[in-house]
């Protein structure tokens, strides 16, 4: 008896993108035929939803703008075993979707990660090269370095990834969160290297470099904030009890000197800052926590889902 074909779904988030759209279904249909191609329009003013309709894809319209809340929505409608997840821009090479699904299923991973290989000056600028590298460098020293590529917009994930993961960014910022859970939650992961190239004519990037990176920064903070709180909190308390001290010690030596305290709201910054950096401290002990409760609940929800039926690369 052969074995059951994998429902696959191709999620592609768009906004305004007319010119590529068209492309980029007819080429995932081209390298997944059996599987169904979803374009999530995001409150586009071009063509784009009638040009998606036209390459067969089915369209449906998520109207809170940004990725993230696109990407929410996907994630909660669509019902698959593997979900392959790419920009609508037509920069990712479509012919590297199977090799990807065919990691995926045969070491059993949960999510595959296009990494981007590119020659092209315009298509991968040195200041996203640059961005991405300290971003994903920011990652890798917190949460663990099994990943080279954070931002890619070309993965493939299991359905108890999707079905597990969280999706609380509105924006870009979405890919970070894929990382984190994937890596907070010790899933296997792979990585995959692919062709990235250039926006075709007529086609406008919608990513700001300084803008996004910052908003991704501030994601990162608050995941670390978030996953590790004891570690984020603990250095809070680290700088406070060692400011309390730089302050306060001149004012104790001078009282064994002197036997008076001339700068006694020096002394009483010094108090309150070291009473504030235990209770930031205890806070963090606290929260961990509450955080290793909020992990379990997401490990279950993981667990609650089937695990990707493993199949030999030559089978996939």
């Amino acid at each position: 008896m052969s074995e059951p074909t994998l429902r696959v779904a191709v999620i592609v988030p768009c906004y305004n993108e007319e010119a590529t759209i068209g492309g980029v279904v007819a080429a995932f249909r081209d390298a997944l035929p059996h599987a169904e191609i979803y374009v999530y329009d995001n409150n586009s003013r071009d063509r784009t939803i009638a040009v998606a309709q036209a390459a067969g894809a089915q369209v449906r319209r998520e109207t809170l703008q940004g990725k993230g809340n696109v990407v929410r929505r996907a994630f909660s409608d669509v019902e698959a075993d593997i979900y392959v997840m790419v920009d609508g821009d037509g920069t990712y090479n479509a012919a590297a979707a199977p090799a990807m699904i065919a990691m995926m299923t045969a070491e059993t991973l949960d999510m595959v990660t296009g990494v981007r290989i590119s020659e092209e000056i315009e298509a991968y600028r040195p200041g996203h090269r640059f961005g991405n590298a300290m971003l994903t460098g920011v990652v890798r020293m917190i949460f663990g370095n099994r990943i080279s590529d954070m931002l890619s917009g070309y993965r493939v994930f299991s359905r108890r990834f999707v079905k597990s993961f969280p999706a609380m960014a509105a924006g870009f910022e979405t890919e970070t969160e894929f990382t984190v859970h994937a890596l907070e939650l010790r899933m296997p992961v792979g990585e995959l290297q692919t062709r990235y190239g250039s926006r075709p004519v007529g086609s406008v990037s919608k990513l700001n470099t300084i803008r996004d990176g910052i908003r991704i920064l501030r994601t990162i903070m608050i995941l670390v904030k978030e996953e590790r709180p004891l570690a984020f909190f603990s250095v809070i308390g680290a700088i406070l009890l060692v400011t309390a001290f730089a302050l306060g010690i001149p004012v104790v030596l001078q009282f064994i000197a002197t036997g008076l305290v001339p700068r006694f709201p020096t002394a009483l910054l010094a108090t309150g800052l070291a009473l504030l950096s235990f209770l930031v401290f205890s806070a963090g002990l606290i929260l961990d926590s509450v955080s290793h409760g909020r992990k379990e609940m997401k490990r279950l929800a993981y667990l609650a889902n089937p695990a990707v039926p493993r199949r030999d690369a030559a089978d996939a």
